[in-house]
Parts: C-alpha cells; sequence; structure tokens
C-alpha cells in the first residue's frame, strides 16, 4: 500500500477491515485470549492513526501494525508468566504443564509449553509464512535471534508434536 492522497481517517479503516481478522488470528495463535488479541490490536489501529502521515508511505503498514502488536502481546504474556510464577512462589505451589493425552494432536497445547518469544518467531515464520529477516524486523531482533529461537522452539515442540506410531506388539 503506498501513499494515497485521501483521508487518513478512512484509510487506516479501510487497511483496518481489511487486515483485522489476520491480525487476530496471529496474536490468538501466539498465545493470547481473543479479548487480549483485540485489545493488543486495537492498541496497535490507534497507534498507527498517529502516526499514519510517516506510515502510509511504507509498502506493506500491515506489517507495522503486526509488529507493533505482536510485540505487545509478548511482553504481556512475559508480565503474566513472571506474576503467575511469583504467585505460585508465594503459595508454595509449583507449576506443572499437563502432558497431552489420548491421540490427539493439540497445537495450541503445545505452543503454550514454549516462550511467548519462541511463539511469535514460530508463528510469524511458520504460521504467516515471512522470511526470517522480516520477522527479524518485526519483532526488533537481529536474524540469529529469530534463527536460535526457532531452533529452540523446533526442539522443544518435537516432542510434544510427535506423532507416536503404534507398533504390534507379537506375542
Amino acid at each position: 500500500m503506498r501513499h494515497i492522497d485521501g483521508d487518513p481517517a478512512a484509510e487506516v479503516a479501510a487497511l483496518y477491515a481489511r487486515t483485522w481478522p489476520r491480525l487476530i488470528g496471529v496474536l490468538v495463535s501466539i498465545g493470547g485470549s481473543r479479548a487480549d488479541a483485540e485489545e493488543v490490536a486495537q492498541d496497535a489501529y490507534v497507534k498507527l492513526l498517529g502516526r499514519w502521515d510517516r506510515i502510509r508511505r511504507y509498502d506493506d503498514p500491515e506489517a507495522w501494525v503486526r509488529a507493533v502488536a505482536v510485540r505487545t502481546l509478548v511482553s504481556r504474556l512475559r508480565r503474566q508468566q513472571v506474576a503467575a510464577r511469583a504467585a505460585a512462589k508465594l503459595l508454595g505451589r509449583t507449576s506443572e504443564v499437563r502432558e497431552p493425552d489420548g491421540d490427539a494432536l493439540d497445537v495450541s497445547a503445545a505452543l503454550a509449553r514454549i516462550t511467548p518469544a519462541q511463539r511469535a518467531v514460530v508463528v510469524l515464520h511458520h504460521v504467516m509464512d515471512l522470511p526470517i529477516e522480516q520477522v527479524a524486523d518485526e519483532l526488533g531482533l537481529p536474524p540469529g535471534t529469530v534463527k536460535s529461537r526457532l531452533a529452540r522452539a523446533r526442539q522443544a515442540l518435537a516432542p510434544l508434536l510427535a506423532v507416536q506410531e503404534e507398533v504390534p506388539h507379537h506375542a
């Protein structure tokens, strides 16, 4: 989307209408609740409106909104994890994450077992199909950090997403 001479509010509204569902899907996939995703996305679009004169000239204003929303959500999820661990420690509890049960492969549950920062790079790279360089740019990270987070996330996810083949028992 290049610079268009027109009403800035109308231009942002058009971008919002075109990109909102996709952004909410990304945010929920990273681990936010629907309510958190909508709140974070709304904040990102409000920030966009205030900067539209500059961002409207970008090749991909949607990438800017996504970057702001993902960074905000990852930060929020980190704060929630720290608070939950502190509360559990104060109450003398340990946080135990249940192992997946049954034959169902639950990608959401598996993603919940990795850090928010790892979820962000996995979703942006593997779900949104963004190249590593773009993920790095959107998250404000060096490409090597993105690659490292992807590698650690894949390593953590591998046993959670492994499909066990049933081996017949021969008596």
